[in-house]
């Protein structure tokens, strides 16, 4: 991706993988530079993982909307709530949005480092006590917040409820009954709005660090996650 790949491993780190639209390679260099240390909207933060299309087709903002998720398998419908976080309280809102989910939980880690296009691998780990996992991942926040190339999910299979912290530090929760997940991103003053658009929908560039793999390698290890352990989907 030449100058744009370049730049970004000057800027975040060396041998940083980057996701970008070809158009940015068109644009100047001081517009690129512009662009990708930009990361308030208004009151909105982002973190260090993503940044937007450089034609800002959406402006990232604080909120949450409905939506819902074809299961193939199960040929049902899924309610889903779609959440955006500004990064000061992103990390906490998940956190919190665990607890509806019971002692018990499983755990998927999510990662797309040293893969191409949009491909990743689920890694599984089954039957953790949620106080336990919530302790280890504050020693990650770091990486959990600002590693565009990894992503986390909770569940509880026999609820079942699943909560995912995506790639692109978006909360996804799915959940058939969402009173308590609605009041949760209540309390966090984190409005409904049905409207609302996400980074997700349009061209946006995903970002890392060297070392967030090696981190990456370190979570997996401390929440006893084999390699040899794949999600099967």
């Amino acid at each position: 991706m030449g100058f744009l790949k370049q730049f970004y491993r000057n800027m975040i780190g060396d041998n940083s993988p980057i996701m970008a639209h070809r158009n940015f390679e068109q644009l100047p260099k001081l517009e690129i530079e512009s662009h990708l240390s930009t990361s308030t909207y208004g009151d909105f933060i982002l973190t260090k993982a993503i940044r937007p299309s450089f034609d800002l087709r959406v402006v990232p903002e604080q909120g949450y909307r409905h939506d819902c998720y074809w299961d193939d398998w199960t040929q049902t419908s899924i309610p889903v709530i779609l959440v955006s976080v500004s990064a000061e309280q992103l990390f906490e809102t998940f956190l919190d949005l665990l607890d509806p989910l019971g002692d018990t939980v499983d755990v998927v880690l999510e990662t797309s480092h040293r893969r191409n296009g949009d491909s990743h691998t689920d890694l599984y780990r089954e039957a953790m006590d949620l106080p336990i996992l919530k302790s280890f991942l504050y020693d990650f926040e770091e990486m959990l917040l600002n590693d565009g190339c990894t992503g986390i999910a909770v569940l509880n299979p026999s609820i079942p409820v699943e909560v995912q912290f995506d790639e692109h530090k978006m909360l996804i929760i799915y959940a058939r009954n969402q009173r308590t997940f609605q009041s949760i991103l209540q309390q966090h003053r984190i409005p409904n709005n049905e409207t609302i658009r996400f980074l997700t929908e349009t061209e946006h560039i995903h970002s890392t660090r060297s070392e967030y793999w090696q981190r990456f390698h370190e979570l997996q290890f401390t929440l006893g996650i084999d390699d040899e352990c794949p999600l099967i989907l």
